[in-house]
């Protein structure tokens, strides 16, 4: 059953996504030599901060143009290109990605146009940094909008039209580090010449420095960027990404490079379909290491089915990972019966009826635009084994006293969030275990005897 019945209230308790310029600063953080930069207030600056390096433990700098009172009233431009030469000057950035906040889009502040007066102010000074602008009213939307909406921006703003050349782009939104390096591994093991969009591989999750780097390396290289106008084709995750959002769109649309459009690939059956389409795109078979990760994985969904089949769950957290996990616990006989995101795109409950059609006996309940309030009330009734999503789920978890298997951004009260891998073969495997291992464990503690030889 799919129902998004329209709120009878103005307001929203624990809201189950972020702000919208958080996810933009996160897509220009995978550029290379990129500093973000939000053209607001410092409190916005130091929020953002503090959410991604307690999920990264990785440090990482956003600049502000640290606006006030008064300039809600006389305008933020002079602020902003103040900014924007500080920034130039201590960091000596490739790029400066600028993204707006909800004062600077409520007071209307005109971004592009002070960037073409700042232009015009420094010309023919040397060492200056590309500037990419992004519109991220955060009351207009999620991270993950503001995350598509940045990569959109950059295609835009830096594509170029040039001969072709054999290259695929591969936007794969919102991930882990870890599930960047696994499709940089999956594409190399094609033979494929690539270019991804971002890459949060390194910058995010790199080695330690004895000293304090300011701009850390890795990324997309911006040449890479400019070329992308030119590859055969793009691939682009996000049943739920809509088109006006889309940065494989606007390739598609200015330069001609025809968009494939895939569900992130969680589970079996994802992963299969984007494996296909590589095979089809370089004309090889399937590596055989990939049959292998398949082969196991579909040998541990038997061994641990018996302590799972049955078991029902609750999803919360962006949509397009919404779908890819709920494709993943009906593929393992998991039943989830409350899907919910803070997004609202129209399409998720369409996305997890087609997706999942033909597994489940049930389709769960699908809800978008949804708080964790929200999400609390009716988990009394539908009586849950465990929850998936991210940490904000925490205290609905030790209320029902059920197991919650921590997925996505945020994970603030564990290591290792940059390190979940959820794409591929071997993220199927990770996840199955994590699960599978969950509803073990709750058993042995609501048992009186405790552990037993299984």
């Amino acid at each position: 059953m799919s129902k998004n019945p329209p709120p009878n209230y103005i307001s929203t308790t624990n809201a189950c996504k972020l702000c919208k310029p958080l996810g933009a600063c996160l897509a220009f953080k995978g550029i290379e030599g990129t500093v973000p930069y939000l053209h607001g207030c410092q409190g916005c600056a130091t929020y953002m901060r503090r959410y991604i390096i307690s999920h990264y433990n990785e440090p990482i700098d956003i600049a502000s143009s640290s606006l006030s009172e008064k300039h809600a009233v006389y305008g933020g431009g002079p602020n902003l290109k103040q900014g924007l030469t500080n920034v130039a000057e201590k960091y000596r950035p490739a790029m400066i990605g600028i993204a707006t906040t909800c004062l600077t889009e409520t007071i209307g502040d005109d971004v592009p146009m002070y960037l073409r007066e700042f232009q015009r102010d420094t010309a023919g000074s040397e060492g200056l940094p590309k500037f990419i602008h992004v519109s991220t009213p955060s009351y207009s939307g999620t991270h993950m909008e503001g995350f598509h909406a940045a990569v959109k921006s950059v295609v835009e703003q830096l594509a170029e039209s040039g001969p072709k050349t054999e290259t695929i782009n591969l936007m794969p939104g919102f991930v882990s580090s870890a599930d960047y390096r696994l499709l940089q591994e999956i594409l190399d093991d094609f033979g494929l010449d690539w270019t991804m969009l971002p890459d949060l591989s390194t910058t995010m999750d790199g080695p330690i420095f004895k000293e304090y780097v300011k701009v850390p390396a890795g990324g997309t290289p911006l040449e890479r960027i400019e070329s992308m106008g030119r590859s055969r084709l793009s691939i682009e995750f996000g049943h739920t990404l809509a088109d006006s959002n889309s940065g494989a769109r606007v390739l598609e649309k200015k330069f001609q490079v025809p968009c494939h459009r895939l569900g992130l690939p969680m589970g079996i059956e994802e992963t299969d379909r984007f494996l296909a389409l590589l095979a089809e795109i370089s004309g090889r078979t399937v590596p055989e290491k990939y049959v292998h990760q398949r082969g196991r994985l579909v040998d541990a969904y038997v061994d641990g089915h018996k302590y799972i089949f049955g078991k029902r769950a609750i999803v919360y957290g962006e949509e397009d990972l919404v779908a890819g996990l709920t494709v993943f616990l009906a593929e393992i006989g998991i039943q989830p019966v409350l899907c919910a995101s803070g997004g609202s795109s129209g399409k998720l409950a369409r996305t997890i009826e087609k997706l999942t059609g033909d597994i489940l006996l049930e389709q769960p309940q699908v809800f978008e635009n949804m708080d964790f309030f929200d999400i609390g009330e009716m988990a009394g009734s539908l009586k849950p084994d465990l929850i998936i999503g991210h940490s904000k789920g925490y205290p609905l978890a030790r209320k029902l006293a059920i197991p919650l298997v921590r997925v996505g951004f945020p994970i603030h009260d564990r290591v290792g969030g940059q390190r979940i891998l959820h794409l591929g073969y071997q993220g199927a495997q990770q996840l199955f275990d994590t699960v599978t291992n969950a509803m073990i464990g709750a058993k042995q503690d609501a048992s009186d005897v405790g552990y037993a030889y299984m």
